[in-house]
């Protein structure tokens, strides 16, 4: 065994170029001349008694007589037991992240940096809940009713009837939804990219950096969209074409299948948008550089999101319930007679009411899954392709200016 000076610890063997020859002796060679070998020294510690130096009153032997150790000897300090701790200039530490750090990491850049943040995320969320608002007032039609007592052809009718009134009030809010998704994203990307390096940046930078990105985010969008709906379309029309009870079990059968499959092809490709946005890469491209991230992470990926669903369900639920409730109460004469009524034709107050609960919903949500789907890119690139060199030598950390080979 080498030893290396200072660590040496007494009774190990001497390094391999400590021989007879460099005038060492070892415990079974004479010393000197004057004793006979194995008779190297009269104190000899019995074997396997010896153990690393401790502290006062640690370990064996400690107690009261015993010589104090010198300094440096004591219990292991930082370095003796694992790595020093990660570099953090930012809202991350440098280094293959968990779960919690992750979600604390998007709150923290909406803490850091909440003026741009805020300005985001609240501008478009207004901007949004304005826009579907008027829609659900002046442009789109009042639901279908239907009559519960209905049988036979009646019923069909009725029923797509109130389908085709749900798509037409819910296809125009989706798609707005998606294009005001897609501003915050784009944004929201940016500032959590600067965040990771410990750098502050304003709205104008983050919109000035993000807009040429804005089309090509678009695309991706409208073409993962497609997938989901194409998919959608494969699994049930089989069994919409058949008649009687064998078609709607083989269209249930298709939909629970196509749901599968979608959400296969959402965890796929959920880093498809920050690779798109960071490394500026063609729509395909993005989506293979996904697939490659995720690869092996699979069911990671998806508990991270699924948490992060959770999470932004719970969060509305507590602010629009209380909305809901005041929206309800103040619109109408009380909520005794909402809950007694036929009617769903809601006024102005409530409009608005539950419009100010969305903004507030939307404009926690959007950064903070922003944030997470940023995070959970640059943690699969640390852990694939050692990222947080890289990373650390654009924040300027010391000790990693040589770039890497």
């Amino acid at each position: 065994m080498n030893d290396s000076p200072g660590w040496a610890s007494p009774g190990s063997a001497p390094s391999d170029d400590q021989d007879g020859t460099a005038g060492i002796p070892r415990p079974s060679a004479p010393a000197g001349g004057d004793r006979p070998a194995g008779q190297w020294s009269p104190t000899q510690p019995p074997a396997g008694q010896w153990s690393p130096p401790s502290a006062p009153g640690r370990g064996p032997g400690a107690g009261p007589g015993m010589p104090v150790p010198p300094p440096g000897w004591g219990a292991p300090g930082p370095g003796w037991g694992g790595p020093p701790p990660a570099a953090k200039p930012g809202v991350i530490p440098l280094r293959p992240l968990g779960v919690g750090e992750i979600l604390d990491g998007a709150v923290s850049t909406m803490r850091t940096h909440w003026r741009t943040v805020l300005g985001v995320s609240l501008t478009v969320s207004v901007v949004t809940e304005i826009v579907v608002i008027l829609l659900q007032r002046y442009v789109l039609p009042e639901p279908a009713s239907i009559d519960p007592n209905a049988v036979g052809a009646e019923a069909v009718r009725q029923a797509g009837d109130s389908l085709r009134s749900e798509l037409f009030s819910t296809v125009p809010a989706s798609l707005i939804a998606m294009i005001a998704t897609l501003l915050t994203t784009s944004v929201l990307t940016v500032v959590i990219s600067r965040s990771v390096l410990g750098r502050s940046v304003t709205l104008r930078e983050a919109w000035s950096e993000a807009r040429p990105r804005l089309l090509p985010l678009l695309g991706l969008t409208v073409l993962l969209s497609a997938m989901v709906v194409a998919i959608m379309a494969v699994g049930l029309t089989p069994g919409l074409l058949l008649p009687g009870g064998l078609g709607a079990a083989l269209a249930f059968l298709g939909f629970v299948a196509a749901c599968v499959v979608a959400v296969w092809l959402w965890v796929r490709f959920t880093l498809a948008a920050p690779a798109l946005m960071l490394e500026r890469q063609p729509i395909l491209t993005s989506l293979r550089r996904s697939a490659k991230l995720v690869k092996g992470s699979w069911w990671r990926m998806f508990g991270m999101l699924l948490l992060t669903g959770v999470l932004i369900f719970v969060l509305t639920l507590i602010i629009a319930i209380p909305f809901g409730i005041i929206a309800v109460t103040v619109d109408s004469n009380g909520l005794s007679e909402f809950l007694n009524s036929d009617s769903t034709d809601f006024g102005w107050p409530f409009l608005i009411i539950t419009g100010i609960g969305e903004v507030i919903v939307s404009t926690l949500a959007y950064p903070f899954t922003a944030g997470v789907m940023a995070l959970l890119y640059v943690d699969q690139r640390i852990r694939r392709e050692a990222l947080d060199l890289d990373l650390a030598r654009a924040a300027g950390v010391p000790g990693y200016d040589t770039p890497r080979s």
